[in-house]
Parts: C-alpha cells; sequence; structure tokens
C-alpha cells in the first residue's frame, strides 16, 4: 500500500507546486551524455523530468558555468580549474559526445519548462548565479542551496523569493531537534526553507526514519534524498514518506513513481 503523504503548508515559492512525489535529475541524465551538459539535460527532460539538480562555479570571467567538480581532471583530464578558464574558453571544452561546459543562462534559456535546482560551489559563483536568475526572470523555477551557509544566504539575499533548502549549518540543528521530539527547534532550524535535501544517513542519523519525516512534513518543509539509483530503494523511500529522491537515474525513478501512481 502507498503511504498517504500529509499535507504541507504552501510553498511561498511556487518551486514545489506540482503534486509529490518529486524526481530531482541529478546533473541531468548521464546515460549516453557527459553529466551537467545540455544534453544530459535533453535526455532528463526527453525522459519526464520536471526538476534537475546541478552545480554552479565561476569562470574566471564571471560568468555561472554549470560543473560539479572546481578541477577539470575528472570531466576532462586537466589539472587546471574552473575558475582558471573564461566562459569562452570553457565552451571550447572536450567533454564529450559534441558537449562542452554550459552557463547558467544557457540551461535556464534552453529548458524554460524545467525547475532547476543548483547548488552553489563557490563563494565566486553568488554573484553571477543572483545576476542570472534575475536576468532571465527565472526566480520562480529555481532552487538555490549550499553546503556552506554564507553562500546559501548571500543567494538568497540576491533572489528574496527563491526557494531553498537547509545547509550543513541549518540541517545538523534541525536533525538533533527532530531526533530530541522539540517542534519549536525544527522549526526555527529550517525557517525560509522549503525543503531537506540529504544523504540518508547525515551527521551520524539515519533521515529517512518515518518519526524524522514526519516531523519535518509537521514544519512545513519536504525531505529529498540523494543520490538513490536502485529503483527497489526508491520504493521503499517513498513508502517511508520521503518527498523526492535525487538520482542519476531519473528515467528509472520517473517509471518508479509512473507505476506507483
Amino acid at each position: 500500500m502507498v503511504r498517504r503523504r500529509p499535507p504541507h503548508k504552501a510553498d511561498p515559492t511556487g518551486y514545489l507546486s506540482p503534486a509529490r512525489p518529486r524526481v530531482f535529475a541529478h546533473r541531468g541524465l548521464a546515460v549516453d551524455a557527459p553529466e551537467n551538459t545540455m544534453l544530459a539535460f535533453a535526455r532528463a527532460v526527453a525522459a519526464g523530468a520536471e526538476y534537475i539538480e546541478t552545480d554552479v562555479h565561476a569562470s574566471s570571467d564571471g560568468a555561472a558555468i554549470i560543473a560539479h567538480d572546481p578541477v577539470l581532471s575528472r570531466v576532462a583530464g586537466s589539472n587546471l580549474r574552473v575558475d582558471q578558464f573564461t566562459r569562452a574558453e570553457l565552451e571550447k571544452v572536450d567533454l564529450g559526445y559534441g558537449q562542452s561546459f554550459c552557463t547558467l543562462a544557457q540551461a535556464l534559456d534552453g529548458f524554460p519548462e524545467t525547475r532547476f535546482n543548483i547548488d552553489v560551489k563557490s563563494a565566486a559563483a553568488v554573484a553571477p548565479t543572483i545576476a542570472t536568475i534575475v536576468a532571465l526572470g527565472a526566480s520562480r523555477r529555481v532552487l538555490v542551496t549550499s553546503f556552506d551557509e554564507r553562500r546559501r544566504a548571500a543567494a538568497v539575499r540576491g533572489v528574496p523569493e527563491v526557494a531553498s533548502s537547509a545547509s550543513a549549518a541549518r540541517l545538523i540543528p534541525a536533525l538533533v531537534a527532530a531526533q530530541l521530539g522539540i517542534l519549536p527547534l525544527v522549526r526555527w532550524a529550517v525557517r525560509g526553507l522549503v525543503a531537506v535535501q540529504v544523504p540518508e544517513t547525515a551527521a551520524g542519523v539515519r533521515v529517512t526514519k518515518p518519526r524524522l519525516i514526519r516531523m519535518f512534513h509537521a514544519v512545513g518543509v519536504e525531505v529529498h534524498v540523494w543520490t538513490v539509483n536502485d529503483p527497489r530503494r526508491m520504493r521503499e523511500l517513498l513508502d517511508l514518506g520521503v518527498d523526492g529522491i535525487i538520482t542519476d537515474r531519473a528515467d528509472l525513478a520517473l517509471e518508479v513513481v509512473r507505476l506507483r501512481s
């Protein structure tokens, strides 16, 4: 039996307005496509993904560049950093399958109906990320987050109407409070957020315990779990009450959701 999800309070940003559960295509769908490229995003959208999870660094000339790693070694075999290249130089880097690095502007403009979950990976990336979101009028279809609370908060200050999920500094007290069952403290820890996006275990706490999920739901935030690629585990997590799956295999997750509906 599929567990009925409790209603949440309205999301003022509108980012979480479609029906749950949500599938976030982690760096796009990198099946016959390099991760975090326009082709990977196109594959995810073609599979039916409404949400894409991605990452942003800054180029040497201040463009918001889609990239997970600060260094090109894993994706392009270079020991140089993203921030040592200009935007134009990064757009010439061969990532395979005819793809190169793309900008956040190109991704948002190229997929205007898609919602993006953006992890700001460096302090230098904050300003160009804000500028891009504002210039394209994309604030209602973007969630901005970061492991670092200063980066997350700075991005939200720049685009006050944007959605945001917990940084590490916000997540840890929220988890402790949820473990102790102190609802007011959980509410305080997640103020201004629409979700916690977490691995199954964080800070030594199994986040996917039904009791903890209910605590987060009680204060109006969703629980999104990363990175889950096994369909059986996806089904188990959704049965526990998780609201979203962040996955490298959005195609498989979307099929899981379709069969459950």
